[in-house]
């Protein structure tokens, strides 16, 4: 593994957000929070990855205040006295230390399975009731709802911004309420919310600027977003960069600050004919900074994760190489981050024989 790393440990600013390195914790949701309240674990979980040189940290999805947003009673909450005051301890946690935090602000849309979900009587929401194509489970969001999600969203970025969180992320990726919309297989809508890619991106288009009216003009706001779904890992929502700017610029303009690109490997480029992966499209394509994120120091991708699967470490010479040239800003790392919380300091400080492999039993603990 290279010993240039430089790059990552350059401080990045744009806007309100100024944080001493280019490496982000990426979100990932672990389930310590009983009830909805995250514990005085969450936050020496988190504050842990800030004391081991991680630049910004990204929490596991929060979910805004609607009944059916979540899909554990284990899933942190966004909202109510005891979950904000949780969340404010960590964000004290992660401060006291030098670290910049943001909550990923979420809804799970149709990915819930109601009888395992608080509130089990109550069907799971979505644009048109489908989890996947063919696949109903529900009736079609009323209007109503929609704009009561949008409103729950805004609510949550101000309760961020109140309690001191350095900005926000809008979970709009992997096949969960927001990026239902966005995805034609599961948005058959046929009014302003649906149809066009225009009126598809509709949903997060008014999601962000409420969130924006809600807070600040420096307020930063990140939106995540896939081409793929955890319904079909071959989805897109764009062929082409042609399209891929369609989708993206309403988003831009109204007020994305950056873009979070999940693929599930940061080195596979986007599309034929230029070495650029998502990120590096999404910058192109907007001028806007972004993160890329995807299998980040390890070689397997992290579905096997799920069923105990384990992944051994891998060279980020590449990486380094696409910061260096421009391509993304920020390196969001998963995994290898749960897996140790020192490991930004490892890269820094050269001590690359130290690096672990991650093990899945990372995930049945807040280690």
């Amino acid at each position: 593994m290279t010993t240039k790393t430089q790059a990552l440990f350059t401080p990045f600013k744009h806007k309100g957000l100024s944080v001493d390195n280019r490496i982000v914790m990426a979100p990932m949701t672990r389930e310590f929070s009983p009830e909805g309240v995250p514990t005085s674990d969450v936050a020496d979980y988190y504050r842990r990855r800030a004391e081991g040189g991680t630049g910004l940290i990204i929490t596991e999805g929060t979910t805004v205040n609607d009944p059916v947003a979540n899909m554990s009673h284990r899933i942190p909450v966004f909202h109510g006295d005891k979950a904000l005051a949780g969340w404010e301890e960590t964000v004290n946690a992660v401060h006291n230390v030098g670290g910049k935090i943001m909550p990923q602000l979420w809804h799970v849309g149709m990915a819930r399975v109601a009888e395992k979900a608080p509130f089990p009587e109550l069907p799971s929401a979505g644009p048109s009731g489908l989890f996947k194509p063919g696949k109903q489970g529900a009736e079609p969001m009323t209007q109503q709802h929609i704009e009561s999600v949008i409103n729950a969203f805004a609510t949550a970025a101000a309760d961020a911004k109140r309690i001191g969180f350095d900005g926000i992320e809008i979970h709009g990726a992997h096949g969960y309420l927001i990026d239902q919309f966005f995805w034609s297989g599961t948005n058959q809508r046929t009014d302003e919310w649906g149809g066009s890619m225009a009126n598809r991106g509709r949903f997060a288009v008014e999601i962000i600027k409420a969130i924006r009216a809600a807070t600040s003009p420096d307020f930063p706001i990140v939106l995540r977003y896939s081409q793929w779904k955890q319904q079909d890992y071959t989805a897109r929502l764009a062929e082409t960069p042609q399209l891929l700017e369609e989708f993206l610029a309403p988003l831009s303009d109204a007020g994305v600050d950056i873009f979070h690109c999940s693929q599930r490997r940061y080195w596979e480029n986007e599309f034929e004919g230029e070495d650029l992966n998502l990120a590096g499209w999404t910058k192109k394509l907007t001028g806007k900074p972004t993160i890329t994120v995807g299998s980040v120091g390890l070689n397997d991708d992290f579905f096997g994760a799920f069923t105990g699967k384990g992944s051994n470490t891998r060279a980020i010479d590449d990486l380094i190489e696409r910061l260096e040239k421009g391509e993304f800003d920020l390196v969001a790392v998963g995994r290898a981050l749960l897996q140790d919380s020192n490991w930004a300091n490892k890269i820094k400080n050269n001590q690359l024989d130290e690096l672990e492999e991650f093990s899945g039993k990372a995930l049945a603990s807040l280690i």
